[in-house]
């Protein structure tokens, strides 16, 4: 089983990429949530766990948590972070 880690980070439209931003600014969102993508990975197909108060390294100072995604050796991290921040925008709208 291989499992991914996705931190909020990597949705945050208020971040540059150096700051930890993965997907483009067109796909970004501001101020994502770890419930907002445990729900987004569970609509692309794949289990998620929340795993509350840790901090992603490069901004140790918020505490928001991550998400860790099982059984996606499937897919590439690239692909699944993509498909994640389309579902994240659609939970917005």
């Amino acid at each position: 089983m291989v499992e991914n880690i996705i931190w909020p980070a990597y949705f945050d439209a208020e971040l540059s990429r150096s700051e930890g931003r993965r997907v483009p600014k067109a796909m970004a969102v501001a101020d994502p949530t770890p419930e907002e993508i445990a729900e987004a990975v569970k609509q692309v197909g794949y289990d998620a766990t929340i795993e509350p108060d840790l901090a992603y390294p490069r901004q140790s100072r918020d505490r928001t948590g991550r998400v860790a995604v099982a059984n996606a050796d499937d897919a590439g991290k690239s692909d699944l972070l993509q498909a994640v921040a389309a579902y994240v925008q659609a939970l917005r709208d």
